[in-house]
């Protein structure tokens, strides 16, 4: 493909070279661009790409994409734009053909509830028929394809690739995460979703944002770049999106206020039945998984279903055949000798530890134990207010690490347990050992939360990644104690 072809309607100033250079992959990595490639100099948090041109130029770049003019001209052509990952994510869409036009997009974006909301949607479209594609935190799926996922939206470029083998595939629907990094930083710019839907708004990546109004303004691209907003009512946020919104609008919750609605909530440990009311419609849906907050998941995704079209008898049976999501409020003591439940989940933020919490205090009929810590060089506000959550809701809390990164474990945990005012915890900084504790005081009934890690099978400590996987630890303990 010609890169005067690639260039399209995007606007550029050609500092040197030639327009009509073949151009056969695009790169923002100088380290995997081939012959004959495009090479974007973005300008990253910890790197400047402009400072890997000669190398990218080396490895074979035919043209750079740039924002700073370089002081020694490569030998080859330089094209110059204002916004780097605009263009990136606009270029990179014709190189890979526009695929995302010939795709029904739904996206989803709020703090929580995104990955069990794709899994839903994806669950209600094979029921109806469709060849679906995910992109998420867990994983990437196309159709029942399994690619490993290395952030919960990719870079653009990855991501129009992704797109164009979807398409090669015969994917007729992709439902996606979409989160606030990569609305912030261009990844899905010049996207339109056929949906766009409304989780919830709590705290979360302000080491990121800095300041909460500048997470809800990322969050709010998505309804801007959408046809249509699903929108939770019942999200104290979620109010403030439906008045800035302008285009179509469903909304849904558990109040007389929602244009969907759930009634007569029965919870148990083995998922939720409730009444679905929409419009003149009320049919009784039944869930796998436990906990209220997974019936504002479900109410979401459906909403966005039906306004796709799809029938309440497909919406249902999709809902039904979906029996779990990896590390999403997941018992993985099912079938085993213990008699007390060990459940995955994901939280890591004050909002979903919260949720996750209250959700298992349902359904618990002896002690509620958890066992949580905070992520290193993250925002450092959570951590006491996750402390204080964390110790509240349960009868017993294990204070322990999660992923500390360049941060020492102790100093992390010193600042969750500043948010503690009782004295129904006990801190052991070793997670694996943090388990077997929890699991060595469980009696009849009890049920404990692994909170933080979820479907992640590994643990990030200083410069290392080691493998370490909960239910295997689970699974492991289980075999040895008892």
């Amino acid at each position: 493909m010609k890169l005067k072809q690639i260039l399209g309607d995007v606007e550029y100033e050609l500092i040197c070279g030639d327009l009509n250079v073949d151009i056969d992959n695009v790169n923002y990595d100088s380290r995997k661009v081939k012959e004959k490639g495009l090479f974007f100099c973005i300008e990253g948090y910890t790197s400047d790409g402009h400072a890997f041109i000669e190398k990218a130029v080396k490895n074979g770049a035919g043209a750079i994409v740039c924002t700073k003019v370089p002081e020694k001209l490569p030998n080859c052509t330089v094209i110059k734009v204002k916004d780097g990952r605009k263009a990136m994510a606009l270029l990179g869409a014709a190189f890979y053909g526009n695929p995302a036009l010939k795709l029904k997009l739904i996206g989803i974006t709020g703090t929580n509830g995104k990955t069990t909301s794709t899994y839903m949607m994806k669950s209600m479209l094979e029921s109806s028929g469709y060849k679906v594609g995910l992109i998420g935190t867990i994983a990437n799926y196309i159709g029942d394809k399994k690619i490993e996922s290395h952030r919960t939206t990719p870079e653009s470029l990855e991501l129009q690739e992704l797109f164009r083998d979807m398409v090669n595939e015969g994917i007729e629907y992709c439902v996606m995460e979409v989160s606030s990094h990569s609305l912030y930083l261009s990844r899905v710019y010049g996207i339109s979703f056929n949906q766009g839907i409304f989780t919830n708004l709590t705290q979360d990546h302000l080491d990121f944002h800095k300041t909460f109004e500048n997470y809800y303004k990322a969050k709010m691209i998505l309804f801007e770049n959408s046809k249509n907003s699903i929108i939770n009512i019942d999200d104290t946020y979620g109010k403030r999106v439906f008045d800035d919104v302008n285009n179509n609008k469903i909304t849904y919750g558990l109040t007389n206020e929602a244009d969907l609605r759930a009634e007569n909530l029965k919870m148990t440990s083995r998922g939720t039945e409730f009444d679905l009311c929409y419009k003149d419609l009320k049919e009784h849906v039944k869930i796998n998984i436990p906990g209220k907050y997974n019936v504002y998941n479900a109410l979401g995704s459906v909403a966005a279903l039906l306004n796709e079209g799809i029938s309440m008898e497909k919406v249902k049976e999709g809902l039904k055949n979906l029996s779990s999501v990896p590390g999403r409020c997941e018992i993985v003591t099912h079938n085993t000798n213990v008699n007390f439940d060990v459940v995955l989940d994901y939280a890591h933020t004050p909002d979903g530890l919260e949720k996750v919490l209250k959700a298992s205090r349902e359904f618990t009929k002896g002690r509620l134990i958890s066992v949580f810590g905070c992520g290193g060089d993250r925002d450092k506000t959570k951590r006491p207010i996750m402390g204080k959550i964390g110790a509240e809701l349960s009868d017993i809390a294990v204070i322990t690490s999660d992923n500390p990164r360049s941060e020492k474990p102790e100093e992390i945990i010193k600042d969750i347990v500043g948010g503690i005012k009782g004295n129904n915890y006990v801190i052991v900084e070793n997670r694996k050992e943090a388990i077997k504790k929890a699991m060595l005081m469980a009696k009849k009934d009890d049920v404990i939360v692994l909170a933080g890690k979820g479907h992640e099978n590994y643990q990030i400590l200083g410069d290392k990644t080691i493998h370490f996987d909960e239910k295997e630890i689970v699974s492991e303990f289980i075999k040895e104690l008892f």
